[in-house]
């Protein structure tokens, strides 16, 4: 093979390992979300109890990232990757023999910052090498690849669910976290040679720059959007609308494939326009799916509007997830790693935090997640609007 083609091979191959490894802690959610009201009856718990699982998965995906942002800014980025990827392989083959709910609770926030690890560090891995408008392009990539993930996990955690159970799920989970560490040992290079030791005091400096918080701050309201999505539509569709888990899972394909579409327009449309305006046409994409799904909502509108309205607003997830990243680490590469676990924090936090607020609602009823996602879209288009008029006149990923 010569030069050139064996340096695209190896581009090639590092951009997919990390694109697996974005992909795998929202892929835990992901995948076994059909089996939810199973879950809850196997283990019997309530509807409640078992989004606590994906809160506390999405928790621990939060916390990790701050404690493995810094970490591999401070001592490279392959250590604490494998380390994550060690953590949640454990986790998850756990997580499919627990005895009750409490228990799941705990390893799946355990599961969540070794997945934490994965995502915050793949990220640095883009920005030690790419910034501007050449970052936002290799994020867009990367979430196209990723996008696989949404479409392919409720299929085949329909399929597992089926031939199985949810706990086989979770077994397939440690499985594939396994394999990706074998892939990470093998073919993925050090990408930061750290000059010291992180400060203690970086995430004081780094969140004066409005520019960040207000970049993050929109991720994650939108990324949260989509979160309330994920914990109160396996309810709503199949209790509400009737739909059966695999339907339910094709219906989730059919969204995952949305995003991965929209990552790749958005991708191409950057030869023409910047970052921050992609970034608004998915915050405002979102946020006319959000509203549109609460007047259905409150009317009681039929099975195919409502589908229509959550299309839209995972849609414009696929134009906001590569864009923000792109532009809150602008500034930030001598501190990627600690940069970027804010940014994935505060996303799965976010995320977290609305999971369990869809279910108070009960199942009867459309209108609790559609609610939540409508506050979240507008508080996202508030937040972008007043970032944008703290951009310097010269910002160069505008």
């Amino acid at each position: 093979m010569s030069g050139p083609d064996e340096g695209n091979a190896r581009r090639v191959t590092g951009l997919l390992i990390l694109a697996s490894l974005v992909a795998l802690g929202p892929l835990s959610t992901d995948v076994y979300v059909p089996g939810l009201p199973e879950l809850a009856e196997d283990l019997d718990t309530s509807a409640s109890a078992v989004q606590l699982t994906v809160t506390t998965g999405l928790i621990g995906l939060a916390i990790g990232q701050l404690l493995a942002g810094p970490l591999s800014d401070a001592v490279g980025r392959r250590r604490p990757l494998r380390f994550g990827l060690g953590l949640y392989t454990v986790a998850g083959l756990l997580c499919a023999a627990v005895p009750n709910v409490a228990v799941l609770v705990v390893l799946r926030a355990a599961q969540g910052i070794g997945g934490a690890f994965a995502v915050v560090i793949a990220y640095a891995y883009v920005r030690d090498r790419y910034s501007g408008k050449q970052a936002a392009g290799y994020f867009s990539l990367m979430l196209s690849v990723t996008g696989l993930a949404p479409v392919l996990a409720p299929l085949v955690g329909g399929v597992i669910l089926d031939l199985a159970g949810w706990r086989e799920i979770f077994l397939a989970l440690g499985v594939l976290s396994a394999l990706a560490l074998l892939a990470v040992a093998r073919a993925l290079p050090e990408s930061h040679v750290p000059e010291g030791r992180t400060s203690g005091p970086v995430y004081r400096e780094i969140l004066k720059d409005p520019v960040l918080v207000g970049y993050t701050l929109t991720n994650a309201l939108v990324f949260a959007a989509m979160f309330a999505y994920i914990a109160g539509s396996p309810f709503v569709l199949q209790d509400l609308h009737g739909l059966s888990a695999q339907q339910y899972s094709l219906v989730f394909a059919v969204n995952g494939a949305g995003i991965m579409v929209a990552a790749q327009i958005s991708g191409r449309l950057l030869r023409f326009f910047g970052p921050h305006t992609l970034l608004s046409v998915g915050v405002l994409t979102s946020l006319t799916g959000a509203l549109l799904l609460l007047v259905l909502a409150l009317a009681d509108a039929g099975l195919w509007l409502t589908l229509l309205a959550i299309f839209l607003v995972v849609a414009g997830v696929g134009f906001v997830l590569p864009n923000a990243p792109a532009l809150a680490l602008e500034h930030h590469g001598d501190h990627a790693g600690a940069a970027s676990a804010l940014l994935g924090c505060a996303q799965f936090l976010f995320g977290g935090l609305v999971a369990p607020l869809v279910g108070l609602g009960g199942s009867d009823s459309a209108v609790p997640m559609a609610a939540v996602m409508a506050v979240l879209t507008v508080g996202a288009l508030v937040t972008l609007v007043w970032c944008s008029r703290r951009l310097p006149v010269t910002f160069p990923s505008r």
